[in-house]
């Protein structure tokens, strides 16, 4: 598999696949440097991560996405780990993400160090749990 910063040309793809997003807004994001393509080794998509930054200061992982016949191979690890090293080597020593309670998501954080750090409740919506790491000591 590839990493690799999302471009124009990966608009298309992203778009089809993220619902959670303004659409107007995934362009920014491409050109942000905010969304990181997963490709196999022919060049094909197969995934995607894409981030922001809570209070504006701290690296927040809104989305991934791998394509349903390469979930469960480690794919999403290994987009995290590489996003996690990107934001060290910007300087940040926490990130964040969220997961929904009732989403299986939230062990696979727990697993590779992400703990539980607060919670929102939104009217009628299930629990959302924030995650946090230190990737700096």
């Amino acid at each position: 598999m590839k990493i690799a910063l999302a471009t124009h040309l990966d608009y298309g793809y992203i778009q089809e696949r993220d619902h959670h997003i303004l659409q107007d807004l995934i362009l920014q994001k491409i050109s942000g440097n905010e969304i990181y393509i997963l490709r196999d080794e022919d060049d094909n998509n197969i995934g995607f991560m894409r981030y922001g930054y809570f209070w504006d200061n701290t690296p927040f992982m809104n989305m991934i996405w791998i394509d349903e016949q390469y979930r469960r191979q480690g794919l999403g690890k290994q987009v995290i780990l590489f996003w996690e090293e990107k934001m060290k080597e910007k300087g940040f020593q926490l990130v964040m993400t969220s997961t929904l309670a009732n989403e299986e998501a939230q062990h696979f954080y727990r697993k590779i160090g992400y703990r539980d750090s607060g919670c929102l409740l939104l009217e009628d919506e299930p629990l959302e749990i924030i995650l946090t790491k230190k990737i700096r000591s």
